[in-house]
Parts: C-alpha cells; sequence; structure tokens
C-alpha cells in the first residue's frame, strides 16, 4: 500500500509539472491548445448578447446589387453616387470602405481620349472642346475623391505578410499613428508588415484617414478570434480601419499606448503592452496589440442594407441616420467570407470589423493580460495540491463529488473573470488536470482494492445484491469479519404445511416451485439491502445490519416482508394455473443484539448471526400459524419503526424470561393505511384493552362486532374463545395478560 501510495504521487507529480511547463510556453501540448480554444468558443457564444447593434450599419454589395450595377469593381463614379447619397440623403455619421481602390478607374475610356487628343485629333478643335466639356464627368477617380473630402470616410488597404513580400507594395498608406522612435525602448512586439496593397493617391489623400482590413492573426484553425489594431511597417505604426473609424466618431484622439514594466528576473525588467487609449477609452489589447474580436452574435448582429436600395434611395432613413456605415462585400462570389467562432466559413470580413467597433464603443473587449498564467498556474498549484492529499484519504464517490466540486469552481471563479473584470484565464487545463488527477488516482484504487474485491466476493457474493455488494467494496475496510456484537434485525420465513404439499408434486414442479418461491423472495429481500443467510427447502434466513452498518435496519426489513406477503398472494394465481399447492408462509422478524462474523469449521466457514434474538425470531415464525397471521414481529423492531401501524397480537413468556413480551402484527406505514383500516386496528385495540382490564362482557361485545366485520381474522376468535373462558374462570389477581393455555385448560 505504501509503495501504490508514491507512486500516485509522483506520477500526479509528473502530470502537473507537464500542465506547468506547457502554461510557461515551455513545452507545447496541441491537444490542450486546441481544446482551449473550443472553450473559448463556447464561454463567447453563452455570454454574447445576441442582440442587433443598430449604431453600425452594412452598406451590402451584396448579390442584388451585383446582378444590376455589374460585376465588381464599380465604376467610381458610383462609388460617389453612393458616398453623396449616404451623407446628403441619409446624413450617415461616418463611413468606411472596407475594399481597397488600388488601381486607377480607367473604365470610362479617358487615357484613349487623352492620347488622341495629344495626338491625331489634336487639331479638331470640335473634338477637343467637346472632350474638356466631358472631361470632368469622365475623371471618374477624381469625381469619388472629390465625394470624400471634408467628410469622415475611411478607406480601407491591407498589410502583406512575410510570405507575400516579393510582391510589390502599391497605392499610398495614410499617416501613421505613431512611430518606433516616438514610442523609444519599448519592447512590443508588433506584428510587422512587408508590404502593402493601398489605395491610389488621389483616393487616399481625400478620405479623412484609412485603415487596414487584413487579418494576419488567425487561430492554429484558421479561426478569427482575434484582430490587431495596430501593426508596424517600417519604423511606423498604422491603424486598422475599425479602429480609425473609432477615432474619427470621438473626434480623432491621439493613439497612446498603456505599457507596463513586466518583471522577467529581480534585475531585468521588460514592458508589456496592456492597452491602446483613445482619450477616455482604453482598449485591452495583447502584446501584439490586438484584440478579441467582440461578437454580439451570428451573422446579422448589424443591420444589412443593399448597396443597390442606397443607390435607388429606398433604404429605411431612419436606420442610416447618425449611423456608422461600412461598406463591404457580402457576395459569396467576392471572397470576403472568413472562419470565426459563430460561423464556420462564412461570416462576412466587414461585420467582424463591425464586431469591433461596437465592442471599443461599449468597452466590453475581452482581455487576456499577463496576469492570467499567473492565475493559470495557481489553478494548478491548488488543483495538485488538493487532490494529491484529499483523494487517497477518500472513498470513490466522495472523490467523485470532490473532483465535480472543483470543477464547478473553476466554473465558477472562471465565468467570475470572464464576465466581471473581462479576462479571459485558461479553463480546459485546469478542467482537463482535474480530470486526470482523478482518472489516475482511480486506476491506483482499481489496482489496490482487486484483492479486497476478490475476497468480498466470495465472502458474500451469494448472500447480498449486486448493489449492496458494490457499496461493500467500496467500503471494504469498515467490515470486520472476526465476529462482533450488534444490533440488526433479522427475518425466518417459512412455507405451512410445505412437507406434505411437496409429497404431492413431481419432481421436476417442486424444483419449478421452490425456484419459482426463492428467486421471487430473494429478489424482495436484496432490492431492500438485506443479506440473505440461508435459502434451503422452505426456509429462509436473512438478516438486516451488517456486514455493513444500516440504521434503519429494522425498517428495511419490516418493508421486505411485508412486500413478501404481498408478492406470495400475487403468486396465487399463477401457482393454480400450473396446478401447484397454495402456499402460505409464516415471518418471524425480531430486533436485537446478535453475533455477527465467520463461523464454521477449518474446512468450511460463512459469514452469519447468531444468539437470542435470532431464536426468538424463529419462535415467532413458528406463532404465525397459531394466531392466522403472515408476520409476527417482535416488540425490539416495533419501537425501532414508529413510522408504521402494528396490530398487537398477544402478550408471550419467552423460555427463559420472567417478564412477557408482546408480539405484533404489521398492518402497513401511515401514509400507506386507509381510514377504515386504523378504525378497525383501533377498535381492536379498545377490545383488548377491556379484555385485558377485566371488563369481559364490554370485551366480548367489542370482539364480537370486530369478527362479523372480518369473519376471517382468527384473532377476534382467539380472543373471543379467551373472554369465554375467564367470564367462568377469571385470573387471579396477578395476571399479566399472557394466557397460558395449559393453565387455562385446568
Amino acid at each position: 500500500m505504501y509503495h501504490q501510495q508514491i507512486a500516485r504521487l509522483f506520477v500526479s507529480l509528473g502530470v502537473t509539472l507537464l500542465f506547468f511547463l506547457h502554461a510557461l510556453n515551455v513545452i507545447d501540448i496541441p491537444l490542450l491548445s486546441k481544446l482551449e480554444l473550443f472553450a473559448y468558443d463556447a464561454r463567447l457564444k453563452i455570454s454574447m448578447p445576441s442582440t442587433q447593434d443598430r449604431r453600425i450599419v452594412i452598406i451590402a454589395l451584396d448579390e442584388k446589387s451585383l446582378a444590376k450595377m455589374g460585376r465588381w469593381p464599380w465604376g467610381r463614379h458610383h462609388l460617389a453616387k453612393l458616398t453623396d447619397i449616404l451623407f446628403d440623403h441619409y446624413r450617415i455619421l461616418t463611413l468606411g470602405y472596407d475594399v481597397v481602390f488600388a488601381e486607377p478607374d480607367e473604365s470610362s475610356g479617358l487615357p484613349v481620349l487623352n492620347s488622341l487628343a495629344a495626338g491625331p485629333l489634336k487639331n479638331q478643335q470640335q473634338f477637343l472642346t467637346e472632350f474638356q466639356r466631358l472631361r470632368p464627368s469622365l475623371e471618374r477617380d477624381e469625381r469619388f475623391a472629390k465625394s470624400m473630402r471634408g467628410r469622415p470616410v475611411m478607406l480601407g488597404y491591407y498589410f502583406k505578410a512575410n510570405k507575400e513580400s516579393d510582391a510589390p507594395s502599391t497605392g499610398t498608406l495614410p499617416e501613421p499613428v505613431i512611430s518606433l522612435e516616438e514610442l523609444g525602448s519599448s519592447n512590443i512586439t508588433f506584428i510587422k508588415a512587408e508590404g502593402f496593397a493601398s489605395n491610389i493617391s488621389i483616393l487616399q489623400s481625400a478620405a479623412q484617414n484609412g485603415g487596414f482590413f487584413s487579418n494576419p492573426v488567425p487561430g492554429p484553425d484558421g479561426v478569427n478570434r482575434r484582430f490587431p489594431l495596430l501593426q508596424e511597417y517600417q519604423g511606423n505604426i498604422y491603424q486598422s480601419l475599425s479602429l480609425s473609424l473609432v477615432r474619427a466618431i470621438l473626434g480623432d484622439p491621439p493613439v497612446t499606448l498603456g505599457i507596463k514594466p513586466v518583471a522577467k528576473s529581480a534585475q531585468d525588467m521588460e514592458t508589456g503592452l496592456e492597452w491602446i487609449g483613445l482619450g477616455a477609452h482604453h482598449i485591452p489589447v495583447d502584446q501584439q496589440a490586438a484584440v478579441l474580436i467582440p461578437y454580439r452574435g451570428y451573422q446579422g448582429s448589424f443591420p444589412y442594407v443593399s448597396a443597390l436600395d442606397v443607390f435607388n434611395k429606398s433604404a429605411d432613413a431612419a436606420l442610416l441616420a447618425d449611423a456608422i456605415v461600412l461598406v463591404g462585400a457580402t457576395a459569396p462570389g467576392l471572397g470576403d467570407r472568413h472562419a470565426t467562432p459563430v460561423a464556420n466559413n462564412g461570416y462576412p470580413g466587414v461585420e467582424m470589423h463591425a464586431n469591433i467597433i461596437s465592442g471599443i464603443l461599449d468597452g466590453v473587449i475581452k482581455r487576456r493580460s499577463a496576469h492570467a498564467v499567473t492565475i493559470e498556474l495557481f489553478y494548478f498549484l491548488v488543483i495538485a495540491v488538493t487532490m494529491i492529499l484529499l483523494m487517497s484519504r477518500l472513498s470513490k464517490l466522495k472523490g467523485f463529488y470532490l473532483t465535480i466540486l472543483i470543477l464547478l469552481l473553476i466554473g465558477w471563479s472562471n465565468a467570475i473573470f470572464w464576465r466581471r473584470s473581462d479576462m479571459v484565464i485558461p479553463i480546459a487545463s485546469p478542467v482537463i488536470l482535474t480530470l486526470l488527477l482523478f482518472v489516475l488516482h482511480n486506476i491506483f484504487i482499481l489496482f489496490s482494492e482487486s484483492s479486497h474485491k476478490f475476497q468480498i466476493a466470495r465472502m458474500f457474493g451469494l448472500q447480498l445484491s449486486p448493489a449492496l455488494l458494490e457499496e461493500l467494496n467500496r467500503k471494504w475496510k469498515e467490515i470486520n469479519v472476526s465476529g462482533e456484537r450488534r444490533e440488526m434485525t433479522i427475518l425466518m420465513a417459512n412455507i405451512q404445511g410445505f412437507s406434505v404439499s411437496a409429497e404431492a408434486m413431481q419432481p421436476v414442479e417442486l424444483v419449478q416451485f421452490m425456484n419459482t418461491y426463492h428467486t421471487n423472495m430473494v429478489t424482495i429481500i436484496h432490492t431492500h439491502q438485506g443479506a440473505l443467510d440461508q435459502s434451503m427447502g422452505d426456509r429462509i434466513m436473512a438478516y438486516w445490519g451488517a456486514p455493513l452498518l444500516n440504521p434503519k435496519h429494522a425498517r428495511n426489513c419490516l418493508q421486505t416482508v411485508m412486500k413478501m406477503s404481498q408478492k406470495m398472494k400475487d403468486l396465487e394465481d399463477e401457482f393454480q394455473a400450473k396446478g401447484w399447492p397454495k402456499p402460505k408462509i409464516g415471518i418471524g422478524v425480531n430486533t436485537g443484539m446478535m453475533h455477527v462474523g465467520n463461523m464454521g469449521s477449518d474446512f468450511r466457514t460463512a459469514y452469519t448471526v447468531l444468539g437470542e434474538a435470532v431464536s426468538h425470531a424463529s419462535h415467532l415464525e413458528s406463532l404465525t400459524k397459531r394466531y392466522g397471521v403472515t408476520i409476527i414481529v417482535g416488540e425490539e423492531t416495533r419501537k425501532s419503526v414508529p413510522e408504521a401501524i402494528f396490530r398487537e397480537l398477544d402478550r408471550i413468556r419467552v423460555k427463559g424470561h420472567e417478564q412477557p413480551v408482546s408480539i405484533f402484527e404489521p398492518v402497513g406505514f401511515v401514509d400507506e393505511v386507509g381510514g377504515n383500516t386504523r378504525s378497525e386496528v383501533d377498535a381492536y385495540h379498545k377490545a383488548v384493552a377491556l379484555y385485558r382490564g377485566r371488563r369481559w362482557e364490554d370485551a366480548k361485545k367489542r370482539f364480537q362486532l370486530l369478527l362479523q366485520r372480518d369473519p376471517e381474522r382468527i384473532i377476534y376468535e382467539i380472543y373471543l374463545s379467551r373472554v369465554q373462558y375467564f367470564m367462568k374462570h377469571p385470573p387471579d389477581a396477578n395476571w399479566d395478560g399472557v394466557f397460558v393455555q395449559s393453565v387455562a385448560a385446568k
């Protein structure tokens, strides 16, 4: 046992150490990482409000618009018209384009006309005059630029990652929000871009600002959970499209960074990025300046308006008034679809930006603080110490409850961090560590208890029900087979007149009869936690209160015998149909102190009970036929089950005892006995009281009335005959209520 405990300790510590190293990024356990992503997605879905934010409206480049306006990209004059309508007609607050205009719009044919005007037709005055008149309408980029000037319009662009660095950068970047030189000697690990594809200069210079819409940090499974608000390119820091729109709404405050010193060691310090500031707004970010995208719900968490409806001016004016508007592709053919926690692979990228804007304005961005690792390690420490120290001292059931309690505490504390502090703390790793330690502990228990289970199965396998045997396996330390004295309840059951009936049956019928009888009776005994001591011939002996302590041994036994009596009545029709005799059983039940333990010879031993209380139960069983009842219980059994109603049958004097004892017939439990039965029992007890009070005439009348109500109840006849005898031969003054037949007959 000691070696098993040491082995369990070292294995548990080894498993815990692996989790510590994973949390510290020393090693990577891919399964834990995947489960953590799954747990994050689950918490996000459970906690997202699933409401629509009408402050932000998405102008959809959808299939309906493409069918009418033609395939994308549209001419810039259409976009100029779209911009004018949004600001002039619908009075929107600000506008962001989640598309890039990386090349000039030459769809009007202006370059061809320019070459003609400078070449073959340069002397054709009529052509030149008409060309100059039409030229403004053909300069579509200028028209688009004009529609943006002086308005809060943000143009989108994308940065290129390392793998795309061979492609040349195109377009013009907007002004950076800050430079690395201004930041000084910080160790912030901004995501570094190697190139870009931005808008042509005429458009970018006309827009108020711009921001990137590409996401270089999808999860390892390709799911978009994070999005950087800032990226670095050639020593300058640029903002995302969503951040640029929020700044425009807030009056274009400067971007500040919340940098907190973090101790690597006592001598060395490094800086950690905690938040991005926009005036009073602090946006929690990670070390890469990325936010956890605060998805409000599934697709459609923001109103969608078809671009065609804007062109036609049929969109809801109240919806667009003072709205933050994002223009983006939603048609599947345009390819701006992404995997997110709320959609496998069909979530529009433009709605991702809408979620970020909404989350920043509402201040509900979750954060992965540097303290998360410390909290995770604290989880591991508490889990390991608690389970290693306590699990070996608890039963499997209590160990299971402890595990459930730890899991509930992990979930509860994690939910507190998630909801109240907006902090994302790992939950999968603590949960898996708890489950692993629980499984390991139970594996060691399985090996250590296997020998005990084998011994218990040999000793009690035929006596106990599978459920009680399993409980005994769990509590094997409580068993004392060497012998002890304890209070128990025992039943003795016999089939009355069985010998005569058995002689009249064929051997095969007799075997079938006995198998049916014993199977039904033993099943009831096992169902009510009884231990079968003997099941031989027509005799059944069972006990309650051992080998495990059972405070309700008397009640369980009483339930058993009443079920046995009812079952025998239910079997009468089956026995009659087979031509078998109608059996009548007698059952004696007694509660008292008994000796219990392994008893027998050197060749064979059995766990059994002995004592005067056992003999008394056998005597009670023998009296059932005399009193015409199925069950007789002793006085101690009646006292032990106050919730049952009993009929006191008689007072008898047990051999070796001077003081008489009462014997009882159980009528039923209080909540099961009807009013008529209760009144009959009360009337009977009043009649018995009159009998013992020597009021023979009154007792006689009572018993006669009772016999008229129930002619088959023998006990009424017994008392009537006694009353009639005592009316002629009154007992002496010291009579204690015991009727001794030999004395009465004199």
